[in-house]
């Protein structure tokens, strides 16, 4: 078997962890344990689920210390406050998940009863959204707790009922496999069945998850790359299965004339934050910003922060070397001039913040590449429909920001209108980094940024890992609980009428 390392990316220090790559009969070991343990999942009623997610947050709210400290040393990222409000918002995700099972209204119960229609007699036809069964979800580099073992895709899926095979990713498999002995432990003794919970190490081990039967859906959050293999493995199988994959974002941000004029500064102060927070690597971090050709104050103020800017350790030595590569086709496909080169660190793989410059006219697909790290292209323009032309070569992304004042919103209506096709959500006189957990987020955005409609962020994340099944003419017995006469436990459409959940006092 071969032995898994870990890299402490602000010295760039190699150590053993004793842990070994999952070996193929192991895989199916973990899936098979998956597959028994949805048999049982799937019939626990909704009660019981969010008493499971609780318990999940209390095992990591337990081992705060011990996780926070793992990831620090595997990441790079300061374990306060950025790691630990990380897992704060893991453990408030299940907590959240768990309120929203409970509410009910996730199942989008629907009962049609038996009767005359202007068709003629119709049968009885109730409907709802049930398990899809065990679920693959990839860990994120950037995110070891929010995006990885503990993170939302894990939560959403087993809210929905549905077991976990989490792949450990590499630039973090301490922190992984500690996610896992917390979630783990906290299951087993809640009373969860074995497989409820499993991981797997490694790349080989990673392909034969995807392309394993017992696998019913994919989350995975990463790079466009690596997602087109996923996506391949899928193809391959028998049986396809839904892959949602976080995949690339450029997240154009746009600054007017008089947002520049009414409040420069505070625009500086947070562009430079957002695109430099945990060294840009963050899959919202606006990469190319449109400010009018008048603000050359706000640039050199970006220009000088960049420039003062200590390097800050990347995740990985691929995203280290990436990013390089990547500023240097910009310079050089892209034709961006450069206004502030990155500063090697000494020590591991770190780098301070590079800014880019371009004209808006002279924006190219070849310019709008993501580049994952503290990275930032200006285009600058002497009117806005210099931007909606510009932004024709961007590709889709998660997020579109605008900064602007009240007296020209009403001229920029069609360009936002243009953003909302664009992206998945459209953010006012604020910044696209600092995704809010809540039942009204939306994570997402047509490709390449994502390849579905579905969120990964908020509540309705979960509708990602049901399915919906429809019971015609079903003894009652058969029925869900939720779909049985006299139920009120959860929202439900009774014959085309919306009926509200009356808990019992």
């Amino acid at each position: 078997m071969t032995a898994i390392t870990t890299t402490d990316p602000a010295t760039g220090v190699v150590s053993a962890t004793g842990i070994e790559e999952t070996t193929t009969a192991r895989v199916a070991e973990i899936t098979a344990e998956a597959a028994s343990a949805f048999a049982e999942l799937r019939t626990t009623s909704r009660a019981w689920r969010a008493g499971l997610l609780r318990a999940l947050a209390d095992g990591l709210e337990h081992d705060r210390a011990h996780l926070v400290a793992t990831a620090a040393a595997e990441t790079g990222l300061p374990a306060t406050p950025r790691l630990d409000g990380e897992l704060t918002r893991s453990a408030f995700q299940l907590r959240l998940f768990a309120e929203a099972i409970e509410e009910g209204g996730y199942l989008e119960a629907i009962i049609d009863h038996a009767g005359d229609t202007p068709m003629g007699p119709g049968p009885d036809v109730r409907r709802m959204l049930v398990p899809i069964g065990p679920v693959a979800v990839f860990g994120a580099s950037n995110f070891p707790f929010a995006f990885s073992v503990a993170g939302g895709d894990t939560a959403s899926a087993l809210a929905a009922g549905s077991p976990v095979v989490a792949k450990a990713h590499s630039s973090h498999p301490l922190t992984s496999q500690a996610s896992f002995d917390a979630l783990n432990g906290a299951a087993t003794a809640y009373g969860a069945p074995r497989g409820t919970i499993g991981i797997v190490f490694g790349q080989r081990a990673g392909a034969e998850l995807v392309a394993d039967p017992r696998i019913a859906a994919v989350g995975f959050t990463g790079s466009l790359s690596t997602g087109r293999i996923l996506l391949d493995i899928i193809g391959e199988r028998e049986r396809p299965i839904p892959f949602y994959g976080e995949l690339s974002s450029l997240n154009p941000l746009i600054v007017t004339a008089g947002a520049v004029g009414a409040r420069g500064e505070a625009i500086t102060a947070g562009l430079f934050a957002s695109f430099t927070a945990s060294a840009g690597q963050l899959c919202t971090k606006p990469g190319i910003a449109f400010v009018p050709r008048s603000a050359g104050a706000l640039v050199d103020a970006v220009v000088a922060r960049a420039v003062d800017a200590a390097p800050q350790a990347l995740l990985n030595e691929r995203i280290h070397d990436a990013f390089g590569t990547i500023r240097g086709r910009l310079i050089e496909e892209g034709r961006a001039e450069s206004l502030v080169a990155p500063r090697v660190g000494d020590d591991g793989f770190s780098l301070s913040p590079a800014v880019l410059a371009i004209d808006a006219a002279d924006v190219t697909a070849a310019v709008a590449e993501e580049a994952f790290g503290p990275l930032l292209v200006i285009a600058r323009y002497d009117d806005v429909s210099e931007v909606a032309a510009a932004l024709a070569a961007v590709p889709d992304s998660l997020t579109a920001t605008v900064h602007a004042e009240p007296e020209e919103w009403d001229a920029l209506a069609p360009l936002v209108a243009s953003l909302e096709d664009m992206a998945g959500r459209v953010v006012f006189n604020g910044y696209p980094t600092g995704v809010r957990v809540s039942w009204g987020q939306h994570h997402g955005g047509p490709w390449p940024a994502t390849n579905t409609a579905h969120t990964s962020v908020g509540v309705t994340a979960i509708r990602r890992f049901l399915r919906p099944i429809a019971w015609q003419d079903a003894p009652e017995t058969l029925l869900p609980e939720e779909l049985r006469d006299g139920y009120t436990g959860v929202p439900r459409r009774v014959d085309g009428v919306l009926t509200l959940a009356r808990l019992a006092r």
